[in-house]
């Protein structure tokens, strides 16, 4: 298969602009004959990077009670037109797609990842269980529902976002659902994300393709207070997308400080010949020792129940 990694960045705040540039970043993967696009963690439509919203241990501005309002009327609802607009990209393309948003739950935000398959239909979502450090601030808890791994004609596809890479646990929850083509879209630039993606591939044998912005301060509107400076080409996030072999070899990337679209053909026989001295859920497993489970169960805050008079 021809996989395709997109390395841009988010139209802050604009839903409308950030979808098209989904569209010409998917058009672009699909000239290079791509049957598989992966976009960054949040794309759809901003990872906030270098944003407080006005919050401190025990206060909250007015201010950034704005802010926060401007981020989540730029989120989007799961379905929703938005979601039917990005299925009729990837039908129209006849692509899978990964690709990272905010979905608005409720009156909650959620990061989370979005799968479409080439006929346009959209197969499922993965909340983001963890989020990171001041990523609480805005963003809910997913729950084990959410877990999905696909069947496609190249493997089983799944998305595990940004730092949830760095929970062993819920890896070897997808290693065990059989994951070949793991997606990891992100936000952690730095030059130290590769080898994390080549750890995992080698312990999941398994392709990693991970896809993170190229984002600089032009990319966002005028009121957005980041705390990195107002410079238009200050960057925000350098990049560092990559494509990892189900062995540990950078296939592709990483790419840093510019926009990029990484094409990568994967030899699908390298999933059984990596397996081959290596399965961590099957062979190499221990289950006499050390066992996991996983409570895949939606866990809502209320549960109604219908009892007989």
């Amino acid at each position: 298969m021809r996989a395709a990694v997109v390395q841009t960045g988010a139209a802050v705040f604009d839903v409308a602009r950030t979808l098209d540039k989904v569209e010409l970043g998917a058009s672009s993967a699909s000239k290079q004959d791509a049957q598989l696009v992966v976009f960054p963690e949040a794309f759809v439509s901003a990872y906030p990077k270098g944003l407080d919203f006005g919050s401190t241990i025990g206060g909250r501005t007015p201010e950034g009670r704005e802010e926060y309002r401007r981020y989540f009327d730029s989120a989007i609802e799961v379905p929703s037109v938005h979601t039917d607009l990005l299925g009729q990209m990837a039908g129209d393309l006849q692509q899978y797609m990964v690709i990272g948003v905010v979905e608005r739950g409720g009156a909650t935000l959620y990061c989370t990842a979005l799968f479409f398959g080439p006929e346009g239909a959209l197969l499922g979502k993965h909340r983001k269980l963890m989020p990171t450090g001041a990523e609480r601030l805005v963003w809910g808890f997913g729950d084990g529902s959410t877990l999905p791994v696909f069947d496609t004609p190249f493997g089983r596809l799944g998305a595990v976002i940004c730092w949830e890479n760095y929970m062993p646990l819920l890896r070897m929850a997808m290693y065990a659902k059989g994951i070949q083509i793991y997606c990891a879209p992100t936000a952690d630039s730095r030059p130290t994300w590769a080898p994390s993606m080549q750890h995992i591939a080698l312990e999941g044998r398994c392709f990693v393709l991970s896809a993170c912005q190229h984002l600089r301060r032009k990319d966002a509107p005028e009121h957005y207070a980041a705390i990195q400076g107002n410079e238009p080409d200050t960057v925000l996030m350098r990049g560092g997308s990559c494509i990892v072999s189900a062995l540990g070899e950078i296939l592709a990337g990483p790419v840093f400080d510019t926009d990029a679209i990484l094409v990568q053909e994967l030899d699908l026989g390298d999933l059984a010949r990596a397996k081959y001295d290596f399965d961590v859920a099957g062979h190499y497993a221990r289950s006499d020792v050390f066992r996991l489970h996983v409570n895949e169960a939606p866990m809502p805050p209320v549960v109604f129940e219908q009892r007989p008079l």
